[in-house]
């Protein structure tokens, strides 16, 4: 059967337990009802919200209708609506719960259960465990009542917190003719972003026609996700066609937000860890002297990502802190939490309203550090030149390796734990073993390091893949030498990752 684990549910659209389908998420709501009202929740209300792909407008009628025969009071948003939408109807409402069918930028034949608790956080263990026995616990037939679809006031809530992110960063900034290209890849997230960015005084959108209307089969690319080869090529012709001065690809249910900008050879698209250190810099210029912060502000990032941003943050005047993969740990990294990103384009740049990665808000504060740039006559690859130098050149890159199944990359990493290397790729390395860290921070991957060099090796949770994660760091005295310091970290980054390949 499907395992209630990160988040919820995800799964092939299937008959049988191992699928999603209607008594899969019937079981799951109805277990969830149980556990809720074993602490207490009951009565409390409950949001629910989908995506565009298939099944999910028929999942969501029936976890609406099961959690209001179990007697909850259910707000069941009317259209398919991204993602962060529903975290932000939780937070907004102090609602006990809130459940968004999606399955984020799987491939079609996915579908998923997403489920938020009070706060609008994900849920972390023991919830996850505690929840799946209530579901394993179900018996029976489950009860539905007909819900009515609410209106659109909470969308019309959402879109005017993001309006007003300009303001609440930083006050109004210039609002430069800032020209963007955009995609959502044929999910949720096209509209609403437009709509947000208009708000927030952006209007000049080009958006990329063949992917703009959410379609459950996304007929243009092989996987919906912008980080895969190939997903933004069509946004990337466009910004070059239109001209625009920023790319913006968000994932199918607009959670996630991707950012490409023109370079010397042409347009390309950030890394996460790029487009994080920039937004996290765009919003440290003020919180750091916000009044309403009430202390040194806090930034997070995972222990996946580049170090540039615990770098930054001390310079910036703010604290930083550290967590495992994923926006349920980030979501709780500490106090005056103002900013939190992980390298795979996941962005929470306004965790007082969305505790949780937000596409649409990372696009609006994204625009905004364009806009403030331009007036200066500045870029944003002048910004991450800057950090270079104030920094190091920090250079990263990822390998992926899939394996006959999970067990393999279990058995690689246990074999490197048994008799880890001395050094990888001719650098001395040092490493930490995570699984004998005590507390959030006890996982199953292992950290080398060595002089400028970082590998972080871990199966992967939800595929038979072995991860890994490379970063360099190469120092640099003058703008002049900022070349040679790219081509050696890309020479340093390509003899890591084929000592990667073959393990």
């Amino acid at each position: 059967m499907l395992r209630f684990g990160t988040a919820g549910l995800r799964g092939p659209l299937q008959d049988g337990p191992d699928g999603m389908n209607v008594e899969t998420v019937s079981r799951a709501t109805a277990g969830l009802c149980v556990w809720l009202r074993g602490r207490c929740l009951g009565g409390g209300t409950v949001v629910v919200g989908r995506d565009a792909r298939h099944g999910s407008a028929e999942f969501a009628a029936a976890t609406a209708e099961i959690f209001a025969a179990a007697g909850f009071p259910v707000l069941l948003l009317p259209e398919p609506v991204p993602t962060p939408v529903v975290a932000y109807a939780v937070r907004e409402l102090g609602a006990v719960c809130g459940v968004q069918i999606t399955a984020s930028h799987n491939p079609p034949a996915d579908n998923g259960y997403k489920v938020y608790l009070d706060g609008g956080s994900q849920l972390i263990a023991p919830a996850d465990t505690e929840i799946e026995r209530c579901i394993e616990a179900i018996t029976g037939p489950i009860e539905r009542l007909p819900v009515a679809a609410a209106d659109d006031d909470l969308v019309r809530r959402y879109l005017d917190r993001v309006g007003r992110l300009r303001e609440l960063i930083g006050g109004p900034g210039t609002r430069a003719d800032v020209r963007i290209a955009l995609t959502a890849l044929h999910g949720v997230g096209g509209a609403i972003a437009v709509r947000a960015l208009a708000a927030a005084g952006f209007t000049d959108v080009h958006v990329v026609p063949e992917q703009f209307a959410p379609d459950p089969d996304f007929p243009t690319v092989a996987f919906p996700n912008p980080e895969e080869p190939g997903a933004t090529d069509l946004l990337l012709a466009l910004a070059e066609r239109v001209q625009a001065e920023v790319a913006i690809a968000l994932d199918p249910d607009a959670d996630r937000c991707a950012v490409g900008i023109r370079g010397p050879a042409g347009w390309r698209m950030l890394r996460g860890d790029e487009t994080g250190v920039l937004l996290a810099d765009c919003v440290l210029s003020t919180a750091s002297r916000s009044d309403s912060v009430g202390g040194d502000p806090l930034v997070a990032t995972t222990i996946v990502s580049s170090r540039l941003l615990s770098k930054l943050a001390p310079a910036r005047g703010a604290r930083y802190a550290e967590t495992l993969t994923g926006f349920k740990w980030l979501a709780r990294a500490g106090d005056r939490l103002v900013y939190a990103y992980e390298e795979a384009i996941g962005h929470c740049v306004d965790p007082a309203a969305v505790r949780d990665k937000d596409g649409i808000s990372a696009a609006v504060v994204a625009a905004d550090l364009v806009a403030r740039l331009k007036a200066r006559g500045r870029t944003l690859q002048d910004e991450l030149d800057d950090y270079a130098l104030e920094f190091g050149l920090h250079a990263g890159a990822q390998v992926s390796l899939r394996l006959a199944d999970a067990s393999a990359a279990a058995d690689v990493v246990a074999r490197l734990r048994t008799s880890p290397p001395d050094e990888i790729a001719g650098e001395p390395v040092k490493y930490t073993d995570l699984l004998q860290a005590r507390g959030r921070m006890h996982t199953d991957a292992l950290v080398f390091e060595g002089a400028g060099l970082r590998l972080v090796i871990r199966p992967s949770g939800t595929e038979p893949k072995l991860k890994c994660y490379l970063e360099v760091v190469e120092p640099v005295a003058e703008r002049a030498a900022l070349a040679t310091a790219k081509e050696t970290a890309a020479q340093r980054l390509a003899q890591i990752a084929e000592y990667c390949r073959q393990l």
